[in-house]
């Protein structure tokens, strides 16, 4: 084994040499074998012609190797391309033996050139398999066993390079396909699901790697369910979309994405509503640095909009966002004007202005301060860019003409049980107030729940505390919520938009609820932990339950009542709900606005109430600015 090690750790120029000398024996050994194996008999081998016959085959042969790149192939990363290249030398070889023969005159039997050539197929080709065969099992010694889960074309692919690379040994397969069951694939059995434990134990295995990238997200969060109760490390392959346009490889190993834990299968956007309000128009997103505001973007611009306005009050998050759009204007080589435009959506003058500059046709509104106990501690700043700089910029888009005019809103705006949630019900109610009197501009607005990965999500902080050996924190083990992923809820809004007639409330499918402590579990169980508690003292994350926050409840609902119809969207309802007058919405901004400028929040959410918001504080006052005036 240290002559092993030795030749593993020499330099290529001297493996290269002990090739060279290999090659030289075998060659020499096939020569006579082939001789002894048709006559029987190698005495003649003191005859000058058959040493010269030996010499030239041998010479001619080690320089056809080298030349067609034999000693250049890396043994670690033979295949059957090499193998071939040596059948085909080795062919050649037996023909230079009968040249050699001619012009050496040494008598050579017309069998013994094939049973030569025979013979060097199977000890050249043979060395180099039983070498890489060795190479491969000293550096799979020193990686750690893996199984792979789904033995189609991805699995396959996955085996073979993780075969040739140095992090991870695959040991097995496991499919449901029946039709696979017991076969092997590039030396590895493929068993069903049942036996997962028993190859477990036999391999000393830690991690499963999830290789379905085409399959639906409903067949994966089944498989990840499974996978979930085993305990072990779940990684999985990149979506195949990703694989095939060259933006991820397949090797490329990361955690279970988040939407896998939900199973909805998102639903294929109709291009038309896409396009209809943003192809050939000057589009304008507010809070477009934001987490819904900068996939919008990404979303509008993939649609050749003639010039998209980039609306945001944070410099960073603005030049970030601007920087992103124009590095994929460039790499696809589109024409769209971006305009990077600083500033707030309270500021009526800089917001009308944007939009008469641009000549801005359809304005995505996603400006907003969503994050609910900060709002709670902040009512005035919330009630200030939520409501009054919704209707700013509501106000100016009448103003400047728009045609179309989409709010962004919450879940939380039903039936309200914090600020945050009320300030949008107002920001819709602001809507459909101006939609009554103002059909020129199409006012309309699109409610849905937790966006997976926006800031503030839960789902990068249960990571980070997970990476960080916990706890993980939830608040409540009985609350859920409503998720859907960035770039579908993107989708969905604008083509929602793209319906609304003037007052419409969408509202988005977000399928079934999520119970936040489950997917807690789950998030721990496939980072290959366990959870610790009662049941389990001795797991390694534990779960701590730190109570509900001011103004958050248990669940969020959607709608209002009951009073919903279908779109020609699948995902697409839209709700018949209350709305104020516009003289009554009037009064209620007045006092209002009264009100803040007073900072006297008691009255801030008194009015709140008195409107027909549904605002039903869960928690006593929380601004951290009036409580301390208060002391």
């Amino acid at each position: 084994m240290k002559l092993l090690h030795f030749i593993w750790a020499s330099p290529r120029p001297v493996k290269r040499l002990i090739s060279v000398a290999v090659d030289t024996c075998l060659i020499y050994f096939a020569f006579w074998m082939a001789f002894w194996t048709r006559l029987g008999d190698t005495t003649f081998v003191d005859d000058p012609g058959y040493t010269k016959a030996i010499l030239i085959t041998l010479i001619a042969t080690l320089a056809m190797f080298a030349r067609i790149g034999l000693y250049r192939a890396i043994l670690r990363y033979m295949n059957l391309h090499a193998l071939m290249t040596v059948c085909v030398s080795a062919a050649l070889s037996a023909i230079f033996v009968i040249f050699a023969s001619y012009f050496t005159h040494a008598a050579v039997p017309r069998s013994v050139p094939i049973i030569y050539g025979a013979y060097l197929i199977i000890l050249c080709g043979g060395v180099r398999l039983v070498a890489r065969l060795l190479i491969n099992r000293h550096g799979s010694s020193k990686k750690p066993n893996v199984i792979i889960f789904g033995a189609g074309s991805a699995g396959r692919q996955l085996a073979n390079v993780l075969l040739q690379g140095k992090y991870y040994h695959p040991v097995a397969f496991v499919d449901d396909n029946r039709k696979l069951h017991k076969s092997s694939i590039q030396g590895m059995t493929v068993y069903r699901r049942k036996y997962l434990d028993k190859i477990v134990k036999k391999y000393r295995v830690e991690k499963v790697l999830l290789a379905m990238p085409s399959a639906a997200r409903s067949r994966r969060k089944e498989v990840v369910d499974f996978l979930a109760l085993t305990g072990l490390e779940v990684l999985t392959i990149p979506n195949m979309s990703d694989i095939v346009n060259g933006n991820a490889k397949i090797d490329s190993l990361r955690d279970v994405p988040i939407e896998d834990l939900l199973g909805r299968d998102a639903v294929a956007p109709d291009q038309a509503l896409l396009e209809a309000n943003i192809r050939g128009k000057a589009v304008m997103v507010t809070g477009a640095g934001g987490s819904i505001g900068s996939e919008l973007c990404r979303q509008i611009i993939k649609l050749s909009p003639k010039k998209l306005v980039l609306f945001e009050r944070s410099e960073f998050a603005l030049y970030q966002i601007d920087q992103e759009l124009n590095r994929y204007l460039q790499l696809n080589e589109l024409a769209v004007e971006i305009c990077p435009i600083l500033g707030s959506v309270q500021d009526s003058g800089v917001v009308l202005s944007a939009l008469k500059a641009f000549d801005v046709q359809t304005v995505y509104h996603a400006a907003a301060y969503k994050h609910v106990p900060l709002v709670e501690y902040n009512v005035v700043a919330g009630v200030r860019n939520n409501v009054f700089g919704t209707l700013v910029t509501a106000k100016a888009a009448l103003q400047a003409g728009v045609e179309s005019f989409v709010l962004i809103s919450t879940d939380k705006a039903v039936r309200p049980t914090n600020v945050m949630g009320a300030t949008k019900r107002v920001a819709e109610m602001a809507l459909q107030a101006m939609a009554s009197e103002n059909p020129s501009t199409r006012f309309c607005m699109v409610r849905f729940g937790n966006v997976l990965g926006s800031s503030g999500s839960v789902i990068p902080l249960f990571k980070k505390q997970i990476a960080g050996g916990g706890p993980v924190t939830v608040t409540h083990p009985d609350i859920i919520r409503y998720f859907m992923t960035i770039p579908e809820a993107a989708q969905l809004v604008i083509q929602a938009g793209a319906m609304g007639q003037g007052g419409d409330v969408f509202v988005l499918d977000m399928g079934e609820p999520v119970r936040i402590a489950d997917l807690a579990r789950n998030l721990i169980h496939l980072s290959g932990l366990e959870v610790r508690d009662v049941d389990n003292p001795l797991g390694d994350i534990e779960i701590h339950y730190s109570g509900l926050r001011p103004g958050e409840k248990l669940y969020e609902e959607l709608l209002i009542g009951d009073n919903v119809s279908e779109t020609r969207h699948p995902r697409i309802l839209t709700a018949n709900e209350v709305a104020l007058t516009a003289d009554e919405f009037g009064q209620m901004i007045n006092v209002l606005d009264a009100a803040c400028r007073q900072s006297d929040i008691s009255q801030v959410r008194d009015i709140l109430q008195s409107y027909r918001t549904g605002f039903a504080p869960s928690s006593e006052i929380s601004d951290l600015i009036w409580i301390n005036d208060k002391q």
